[in-house]
């Protein structure tokens, strides 16, 4: 992780006009196929929730990105400490109802 510029990478970057901003999120759910991962987040608040962003991705980029978060949780947990992870949401029941 750095701000130099790589190779192969763009010198620049835009954010679509349709964010405008960060999503809060407590929930992920992720599917794959052999051609790619789709990770869905949430934000669920007792018994609503809604879908805040869904990203489709190569099974190479999805494996890259989990690379980095593993090292950005030992920087994180050097520098303040052990994270305790959050209770799954797993026993909940998530859908949508007409």
């Amino acid at each position: 992780m750095t701000n130099q510029p790589q190779p192969n990478q763009p010198q620049e970057i835009k954010i679509a006009d349709n964010i405008p901003g960060g999503e809060y999120a407590n929930v992920m759910q992720v599917n794959f196929n052999k051609d790619e991962f789709q990770t869905i987040f949430f934000t669920l608040l007792g018994n609503t929730g809604r879908v805040v962003s869904k990203i489709i991705t190569n099974p190479g980029h999805f494996k890259r990105m989990a690379n980095v978060m593993n090292e950005v949780i030992k920087k994180y947990e050097q520098q303040f400490g052990m994270i305790k992870e959050a209770e799954s949401v797993s026993e909940k029941e998530i859908g949508f109802k007409a």
